[in-house]
């Protein structure tokens, strides 16, 4: 086999000519042939801050180390290319140029690039193809330096050069700040951290880069959704990796019969809420729950981060555009989408286009309240289409259901008003769990009102006091709730938690030794089911074998 090799830049950026030379396939100590072409876009890629220049540079470093230690003879060759034949490189003016330079040098061209070989062969050259291999391995490596950086309770990571590392740690709604070493990252440090995940995401066939821009990279490494930014697009060089930490079905939410029914019923839904507080996580259980009804369900997201089945297609922008996804998505014809999340003006335009066109829609919207998910559509499309568009808005708060509302449109004299004259459309927000009217939205003149006619009490307290679990949610002072005796049943790959038929289809917050664990919803049989493979049912078992003392009490 000829000795003599030539690179292009697609070997250099994927880093399979490091895999080549040290797995023996060019045999021993090789000459390979770098061209000044390569060099420049390599630089120019690192000059405009993308993470694949910084990875190109790191292969090359590798390569003269290679040289350095006698084990490849490594030769840069050719010119620089023009201006001129830069701005013709969309035409394939440089892969032109580096074709040539291995006519020139008599070597065989290793590429990645299909086009390119394809030519190249026509042209007389030999060429190698050199295709990412991706092995299907079913874990992320445990050596990751990132992956150092969580534990069971760390809801993200917080990485920054010169500063100490942070992480999140609780749950939704319940987290704190904590940092987790007092010693500063350094350069060489996250530099190797980022090198190592981009590394990662190009040989992993479960991980994708979903945006690369001057300065930003975003990145889902299996569960872990990743930033990476620096100047200019941020003060300093930052990581900042977000893992979901519970997979959870609808049953884990305080769910009952009558809100399942009306989610069956439902096809123009709101997920509200604020940052953080497990919009996503129902979002996904509320996917997977669709799809067991026998639906076709895909997602439309800017970031591919739901936690779904594999069944679920998940779809991002395509050419860049959310709208251009909505078009091939439409000839689809999903029962439901998933969108996640809905923000700027062309998102509240898809969502409702989906809806008008008859496709059941699950919108992710960040809000502080209930209403105010409502108001963010409010001026983006008229307000008479408001209820064919959304008939439910759940907020989540805290990691779980807080508030649902349903709307309606009617024609009525607005609250408050008493000349019938004044009659008008208006749009009645109701409380799903008492039927009352909680919001009249109507037009004034040229103004939308949106007038409260009671008040919204959250079934959850805020953050600014904390309480006891051993007192009733938000009603500070009450007295204790009791204690609910619990049977727990290990059956093969399952946990089975059983109360008296006397709290059937209630839910219920269990406990182990005054710890909460989680809350959840009883059967008919007064019941959870709970698989090992989930979070909840691994933390019963392992108290269990501490002989703790589990129970529950009514939420």
């Amino acid at each position: 086999m000829q000795d003599k090799f030539a690179c292009d830049t697609s070997v250099i950026f994927n880093g399979q000519i490091i895999n080549l030379i040290e797995d023996g396939e060019l045999g021993e100590k090789p000459e390979i042939f770098i061209s000044n072409i390569v060099l420049a876009e390599v630089e120019y890629r690192t000059n405009i801050h993308k993470e694949i220049g910084y990875f190109g540079l790191n292969v090359l470093k590798h390569l003269r180390e290679l040289h350095d230690n006698g084990e490849i003879t490594l030769h840069i060759v050719g010119k620089r290319p023009t201006r001129e034949e830069i701005k013709m490189s969309p035409g394939g003016e440089l892969d032109a140029l580096i074709r040539e330079s291995a006519r020139e040098n008599d070597a065989v061209l290793i590429t990645a690039d299909r086009i390119q070989g394809d030519v190249g062969a026509f042209e007389g050259l030999e060429i190698l193809f050199a295709w990412e291999k991706k092995p299907k391995t079913e874990i992320l490596p445990q050596s990751l330096k990132l992956i150092s950086y969580f534990d069971d309770e760390t809801m993200s990571v917080h990485l920054k050069r010169n500063l100490a590392p942070y992480a999140k740690k609780g749950r939704p709604g319940d987290w704190r700040l904590q940092k987790i070493s007092e010693e500063p990252i350094s350069t060489q440090l996250i530099e190797d951290i980022a090198l190592e995940i981009i590394e990662n995401v190009r040989e992993d066939e479960h991980s994708f880069i979903e945006i690369e821009k001057e300065g930003a990279l975003v990145a889902q490494l299996r569960e872990f959704r990743i930033v990476i930014t620096r100047p200019p697009f941020s003060t300093d060089v930052e990581i900042t990796a977000v893992r979901p930490l519970v997979s959870l079905t609808l049953n884990d939410y305080a769910i009952d019969k009558r809100l399942k029914t009306r989610l069956n019923k439902a096809e123009g839904i709101l997920v509200a809420g604020p940052p953080g507080a497990g919009k996503s996580t129902f979002s996904a259980a509320l996917a997977n729950y669709y799809l067991e009804q026998d639906k076709v369900i895909k997602t439309l997201e800017s970031v591919r981060d739901l936690q779904v089945r594999p069944e679920i297609t998940q779809y991002t922008k395509l050419e860049g555009s959310l709208e251009n996804s909505a078009d091939v998505l439409l000839l689809v014809r999903p029962d439901f989408t998933i969108f996640d999340e809905v923000r700027v003006f062309e998102d509240f335009k898809i969502y409702s286009d989906f809806r008008l066109s008859g496709v059941g829609m699950v919108g992710v919207v960040h809000s502080s309240s209930a209403i105010d998910a409502i108001q963010r559509f409010i001026g983006r499309i008229e307000l008479g289409m408001i209820p064919s568009i959304i008939d439910t808005i759940i907020f989540i708060e805290g990691g779980d259901i807080s508030t649902v509302l349903t709307l309606k449109m009617t024609v009525k004299v607005p609250h408050g008003f008493r000349d019938k004259d004044l009659a008008r459309p208006v749009v009645e927000v109701r409380n799903f769990d008492n039927g009352r009217l909680a919001f009249e939205i109507y037009s004034f003149g040229q103004d939308v009102v949106i007038n409260p006619i009671n008040p919204l009490k959250t079934k959850r307290p805020t953050k600014d006091f904390e309480f006891s679990r051993e007192f009733i949610p938000g009603k500070r002072g009450k007295a204790p709730k009791e204690k609910i005796e619990l049977d727990v049943i290990i059956e093969k790959e399952k946990v089975i938690i059983k109360a008296d038929l006397n709290y059937a289809s209630q839910n219920i917050e269990i406990y182990a030794d005054g710890k909460h664990i989680f809350t959840g919803s009883l059967s008919r049989k007064s019941e959870i089911n709970l698989s090992l493979l989930n979070k909840e049912g691994r933390r019963i078992l392992k108290e269990l074998d501490r002989n703790k003392d589990i129970y529950g009490k009514i939420k």
